[in-house]
């Protein structure tokens, strides 16, 4: 009983989003219940939807889901009420659809498993579609949409709401360490337990992950999208990554078609704990702006959709201050939206960060416990609390955890695009992880330390991804490791201060290090890592901005 409800639990905390918003919508009985055949014999459970006027074809709108297909009935409404028809499908081994559980397998661009195209094919042979098809859906049903892409050349245009781009970069893996919390959690709600050691089973990038890499697929793909994604979303990155790659090298018909909105919002719950963002976050009409969209490439209407800037993007600040440069919609061509400048801030003593290295070469020692890790507080996460918190709580008392700031800023500094720390670090242990979090730390007074963005990278995967280094000689070897941050739009105001958190955990957000050089510490004798962060002239260590 206790197993059933933590299920349900994460399972609410998942989809919520895209379930209870539809709960107050009318229900609408299906035209047809019926199962397409697959080229290998998998049925696939597929409802369809068709509107009571016009006709006798539409334009038609392709949802594939991961979860009940019951949804459709909610979800119909708001396509058949526009002229649209609605498919609502769910994928190979869940709900209604036979064939093995496997997440996503059969979603893309597999020789012999490419669902998703061969029911966009079957949807373009029925007499009641006239031939224009586009998908639509958030998370998981934005997922099978990234997948189906380049394996079709007949969608007229896509809605893709948080998606990664590859999923071992932006969904299992980041900086070589397991994305438990999101991860695990993700797979038991889908009841795909067993599909847990077969990711964890592939930590380097390999041939497995090829075949869930969108990014390296783009010229295949002809269909306009348009992305959106959120600050604190699980898939911040991919969601931006997949806007950019179509937008610049997109096959015919994707490469100039690309729209984009990065708003301030997590993937799922509430995220103003510790910071209050500014009510116009929700101003922009992003729902409007999803209907022209559609409209226009689905049925030609001429909305000046395409005239408008490919992106829009909310800049984020100063929560106290109503006169803070930021916390507003911009719009821009491009992503980035205008140049900038990696402009470092350089580790020093006395935990302070500069704009040159120090002269004298200085470290930073501590022992990492991973019986004792750090705890996530924040961030993007999905079955915990996600957004901007205040981390001075989950630091209280922590000695395996360095801290670096800029004296107060004279004027305010604005950091939008790609963010990494770069630190040159030792250890005794045969590997262990770095991480970092960037901050903003209010004036005296205030003094919160808000999270905008947080990292990790396993030591051996230092040298790339697709296979391990080796372990350092001794611990007085001194390497380099570049933690990837992702990216945001924040305006650090005038007086507040720029900060750097160094550890080796944040848990379990990511899973922990056993500092044995094994990959996870399932059934492995963990052991306390000595780590030591170096700085100064000979060791450059540094976190680096995009500052316009």
């Amino acid at each position: 009983m206790r197993r059933a409800t933590v299920r349900y639990t994460l399972f609410l905390a998942f989809c919520g989003t895209c379930l209870f918003p539809l709960l107050g919508s009318a229900i609408v009985v299906p035209t047809d219940m019926l199962k397409i055949q697959a080229t290998d014999g998998t049925l696939l459970a597929t409802d369809y939807y068709l509107p009571k006027e016009g006709g006798p074809s539409w334009p038609v709108v392709l949802t594939r889901t991961t979860y009940p297909r019951s949804q459709g009935m909610h979800r119909a409404e708001r396509f058949l009420d526009k002229g649209y028809a609605f498919v609502f499908q769910d994928v190979r081994g869940v709900g209604g659809s036979t064939g093995d559980c496997n997440i996503f397998f059969a979603d893309g661009w597999r020789e012999g498993k490419q669902d998703g195209a061969e029911t966009v094919a079957w949807i373009k042979r029925q007499p009641w579609c006239n031939g224009k098809i586009a998908t639509t859906g958030e998370s998981a049903q934005a997922i099978t949409q990234v997948m189906l892409a380049p394996a079709t050349r007949d969608l007229a245009c896509q809605i893709v709401i948080e998606a990664p781009s590859n999923f071992y970069y932006n969904l299992a893996y980041q900086g070589g360490a397991w994305r438990k919390n999101l991860c695990d959690n993700w797979l038991l709600v889908l009841s795909l337990r067993n599909s847990i050691p077969i990711y964890k089973g592939h930590p380097c990038w390999d041939e497995f992950w090829t075949h869930y890499d969108a990014e390296s697929k783009v010229g295949d793909i002809t269909a306009p999208a348009m992305h959106v994604g959120g600050w604190f979303d699980i898939f911040l990155q991919g969601t931006l990554n997949n806007f950019s790659t179509r937008q610049n090298n997109g096959g015919l018909g994707a490469k100039g078609n690309q729209k984009l909105i990065m708003r301030c919002a997590v993937h799922n719950g509430p995220d103003d704990r510790d910071y209050k963002p500014n009510p116009n976050r929700r101003d922009l009409d992003i729902g409007q702006l999803e209907r022209q969209f559609m409209d226009y490439w689905m049925k030609d209407e001429q909305n000046g959709i395409m005239d408008q800037p490919a992106v829009w993007y909310y800049t984020m600040g100063d929560d106290r201050d109503s006169n803070a440069p930021g916390n507003e919609w911009r719009t821009a061509n491009t992503w980035p939206p205008f140049p900038t400048t990696e402009t470092p801030f350089y580790l020093a003593p006395e935990g302070i960060l500069l704009p040159e290295p120090d002269a004298e070469p200085g470290r930073l020692d501590y022992a990492f416990d991973p019986m004792k890790p750090l705890h996530t507080d924040g961030g993007a996460n999905l079955f915990m609390p996600a957004g901007p918190f205040d981390q001075r709580a989950t630091n209280s008392g922590r000695k395996d955890l360095i801290k670096f700031a800029t004296p107060p800023l004279t004027q305010p500094l604005e950091a939008t695009g790609r963010i990494c720390v770069k630190l040159f670090v030792s250890t005794d242990a045969p590997d262990t992880d770095f991480t970092a979090k960037l901050v903003d730390i209010f004036p005296p007074g205030d003094d919160r330390e808000i999270l905008i963005l947080d990292g990790i990278q396993r030591l051996k995967y230092r040298n790339g991804f697709d296979k391990a280094a080796s372990p350092l000689a001794s611990p007085d070897e001194t390497v380099e490791v570049t933690i990837d941050l992702w990216s945001t739009s924040w305006i650090f105001n005038a007086n507040h201060r720029i900060g750097v958190q160094i550890s080796s955990s944040n848990y379990p957000r990511f899973e922990v290090n056993p500092n044995t050089g094994d990959d996870f510490p399932d059934k492995v004798k963990m052991r306390v890592a000595h780590n030591a962060v170096h700085f100064g002239k000979s060791h450059p260590s540094a976190l680096i901005l995009p500052v316009r």
